[in-house]
C-alpha cells in the first residue's frame, strides 16, 4: 500500500527529528492564529507576507515529491507529521495527542480562533474531523484497525473555542467492520457524539492474514 514506509533512523536521532518537526509546526500553527485575530496596519500586513513568503522560498528548496504518509521506525515510534489531525508538522492540526488505557483512546487538547464556526464556536466540520480521528485510533488500539466507512454525529449544543476532551471506544466488532463510539466535551458538557464503522481495507487483510499464518507456523 502506498504511503506506508518502513525506516530505519536511530532512537535519538529521531527525538530530535520530532522536536525540530514539532517548533516549525508550532511556529506556523501561532503564525496562523495571529493571521485572523491581527490588527495591525497595512504596512505591518505588508511586512509580514514579506517575511512568510521568504520563510516559504526556504522551505520549498527541498521536498518530496508525495504527501507525508505513515513512516515506521524500528524502535516502534511512526510518524504520520502530515495528519490533519495530530500531525505535529501540519499546521492545520491542532495537533491532537492521543493517549491510550485498557478500553478507549482520549486526548485533552486547545482549538484556537483559526477553528471558528460560528462566533467563538467551534466548525462543526472541524469536530468531525477530530471525532472521525479518535474513533479510528479506538478501533486501531483494539487491534481492529480500518478505514471509515461510515460517520454518524449528534451535535448537542456549541462547543466553545479553547480546552475540550475527546474520548472513544469500541463498541463491537462483526468481521472486518469495527464498530466505535466517542465524544467531544468541554467545562459545559458532552458537546458532540459520534459513531462510527471502521471496515479493515483488502490489502490490510491480507498482510493479516499472512502475519496469522507465520505465527501459526511459528
Amino acid at each position: 500500500m502506498s504511503g506506508y514506509f518502513t525506516e530505519e533512523i536511530p532512537a535519538e536521532e529521531l527525538t530530535r527529528q520530532m522536536e525540530v518537526a514539532r517548533g516549525v509546526g508550532d511556529s506556523v500553527r501561532a503564525l496562523v492564529a495571529a493571521t485572523v485575530v491581527t490588527d495591525v496596519d497595512e504596512d505591518d500586513v505588508i511586512e509580514a507576507q514579506r517575511l512568510i513568503d521568504a520563510a516559504t522560498a526556504i522551505l520549498e528548496r527541498r521536498r518530496i515529491d508525495s504527501s507525508f504518509g505513515i513512516r515506521f521506525n524500528s524502535d516502534g515510534r511512526q510518524r504520520n507529521w502530515g495528519n490533519a489531525v495530530e500531525g505535529i508538522r501540519n499546521p492545520v492540526a491542532p495537533p491532537v495527542e492521543f493517549e491510550a488505557g485498557d478500553d478507549r483512546v482520549w486526548a485533552e487538547f486547545s482549538l484556537g480562533p483559526q477553528y471558528e464556526g460560528p462566533p467563538g464556536l467551534v466548525h462543526g466540520g472541524v469536530i468531525a474531523l477530530i471525532l472521525d480521528q479518535v474513533l479510528g485510533h479506538a478501533a486501531v488500539h483494539a487491534g481492529a484497525p480500518g478505514m471509515t466507512g461510515t460517520l454518524s454525529i449528534r451535535y448537542r449544543q456549541g462547543t466553545k473555542l479553547g480546552s475540550m476532551r475527546t474520548e472513544a471506544w469500541i463498541d463491537r466488532t462483526e468481521g472486518v467492520k469495527t464498530f466505535a463510539k466517542g465524544q467531544i466535551s468541554t467545562a459545559d458538557g458532552i458537546c458532540a457524539e459520534a459513531e462510527g464503522i471502521f471496515i479493515m481495507p483488502r490489502w490490510a487483510r491480507e498482510l493479516d492474514i499472512d502475519r496469522r499464518s507465520r505465527i501459526g507456523d511459528a
